[in-house]
């Protein structure tokens, strides 16, 4: 029985293949966790996890191997597809050919739970699929042939026709996957807002984590061990869970920043001096180029390259960020040596070369360095 205002839960689920005269291959066991309405939860894990064999199992597209499964108070085996279909909507990460078929027509399939054998639309069918364009803002998109459409574009059809059907859970996997990075934005952004505004729960796998990180109410992390963790992102990343699921040779995850990064050996130590979106940027550009940052008025390590086996540096120098009328200067302090430079580029090359050249490289890359 539900609890809680869950409207899918899981006991014991075990999720993988079942082959001929074989024994099964399991993915992933023991899985116990559930879904609320209002909420959009994102599926995280390493390659191989069972992130997709997961969404397709939870969809009834594949069959479990052992455990139960409830949708709305109802064990999900015993629901006619029917009855599924007008609860549960899924989009995969597979891309749809429908042919010559516009953005309404596309949109209507997600009323075909409720037409009956004729297929027929009632006027509210009609305000339906109109409705559910205009919460995945593609009303432009109506006539327009699916063919014609960009990727995501596409994708916002197809999550409108998953809303048509008006499901209490809608599972997406890597719905994102083929996007650039302003329509992620903008599709993650549209289905933290549908979960909010139309108390869905939302459940999407995705490879993104800084936009999981900044949207999700709620984190599911499958290991490649297949143990489920289950939590608010920050939670997560201050338990260490992110370190022990995409734990590999080489890669850290840094919890300041909330991203990767490879271990290397730091090639020197800067101070910045500086405040704001110009300082950080900084910091991004020196650290890219194996640089360890120590921020003004910061003790101890305070780089991502400081670590137990990599320990600080002293400092060798100082970089300050000046603002100006003009824009920005770079000022560098290093080994007795003041330098100065107009943009990061031109600062992180003179870093790179080892300070060669000096004032003789002004001339031959005087739009490089273009130093004051």
């Amino acid at each position: 029985m539900m609890t809680n205002g869950t409207v899918l839960r899981t006991k014991d689920l075990s999720i993988g293949y079942r082959r001929a005269r074989k024994a099964p291959v399991v993915i992933a066991g023991d899985l116990n966790f559930s879904l609320r309405p209002g909420e959009l939860v994102c599926l995280l894990g390493p390659n191989g996890a069972g992130k997709s064999t997961l969404m397709r199992t939870l969809a009834r597209l594949q069959p479990s191997l052992s455990g139960k499964i409830w949708l709305d108070e109802r064990p999900l085996d015993e629901l006619r597809p029917g009855q599924l279909a007008r609860r549960l909507s899924i989009v995969l990460t597979d891309r749809v050919d429908v042919g010559a078929m516009s953005g309404y027509g596309l949109v209507s399939l997600g009323r075909h739970p409720y037409t009956g054998w004729t297929g027929t639309m009632s006027e509210q069918d009609q305000q339906i699929v109109q409705w559910a364009l205009h919460a995945v803002r593609a009303k432009d998109l109506s006539d327009r042939l699916t063919v014609e459409m960009s990727d995501g574009e596409r994708q916002k059809v197809l999550i409108a026709r998953a809303l048509a059907q008006q499901p209490r859970v809608m599972l997406l996997d890597e719905p994102t996957a083929f996007l650039d990075l302003p329509r992620r934005v903008e599709v993650m952004d549209l289905l933290r807002r549908l979960a909010s505004e139309n108390s869905q729960a939302i459940l999407l796998s995705t490879h993104d984590l800084d936009l999981a990180l900044r949207n999700a109410d709620r984190l599911w992390l499958l290991s490649a061990g297949g143990d489920l963790l289950d939590g608010a992102p920050e939670d997560l990343i201050l338990n260490g869970a992110f370190e022990r699921v995409f734990s590999a040779e080489g890669v850290t995850f840094d919890r300041e920043r909330g991203s990767f990064h490879t271990r290397q050996e730091a090639c020197g130590r800067l101070r910045l001096e500086g405040d704001g979106v110009a300082a950080f940027w900084t910091r991004r550009a020196l650290e890219r180029i194996g640089y360890a940052v120590e921020r003004a008025g910061e003790n101890g390590q305070s780089s991502s390259f400081a670590s137990n086996d990599n320990p600080p540096q002293p400092v060798n120098g100082a970089v300050t960020v000046r603002k100006h009328d003009a824009g920005l200067t770079y000022m560098l302090d290093i080994e007795g040596r003041e330098e100065r430079f107009a943009t990061l580029n031109a600062l992180t090359t003179y870093l790179r070369r080892g300070g060669a050249g000096g004032e003789s490289d002004a001339k031959v890359d005087e739009d490089l360095y273009a130093r004051g």
